[in-house]
């Protein structure tokens, strides 16, 4: 199981601090190339079964309300993925990191919306990053997936 990072494509907000709140969305893109590979990233090998990509951070006090994953081209049939994060360093007792918190086991292989299927609300304690774990199978094609993240900046505490 390998862990892939994908480069930051800018940070993707919209929202942020304004008179009309707090409320912001975060995008993250997810190309893989023909052979399976994840496009701007840190690794030319296909996406294997067990693997974890990482999307891209997460900001401390953020309160993580919503999550969609839109396949408008899907992996190489059966895959599927859990949707989550986890902390750059050190777990946390507070809110524990959660590689399944938004999505668990969601169809990656068929076009189509997913949204976040778990009934929890948390603020981040400190920075985090979005990652998708994969299982099933290899992906050996091309794939054009993007993942929106909303919630409320809150601050750090």
């Amino acid at each position: 199981m390998a862990t892939i990072k994908k480069k930051p494509n800018g940070y993707g907000q919209f929202g942020g601090f304004s008179p009309f709140g707090n409320s912001t969305t975060l995008l993250f893109a997810l190309a893989t190339n023909a052979t399976g590979a994840v496009i701007d990233s840190d690794s030319t090998a296909a996406v294997a079964s067990g693997d974890v990509i990482d999307l891209g951070g997460l900001p401390a006090g953020m309160r993580l309300d919503d999550a969609q994953i839109l396949i408008k081209t899907g992996m190489t049939a059966t895959i599927t993925g859990s949707l989550g994060f986890k902390y750059a360093d050190t777990d946390s007792t507070e809110v524990p990191q959660d590689a399944a918190y938004f999505i668990s086991a969601g169809d990656l292989a068929t076009a189509g919306r997913l949204r976040a299927n778990t009934g929890k609300l948390v603020t981040l304690p400190k920075p985090a990053r979005l990652i998708l774990t994969t299982a099933v199978a290899a992906n050996a094609k091309a794939s054009d997936i993007k993942v929106i993240v909303s919630g409320e900046l809150k601050g750090p505490r």
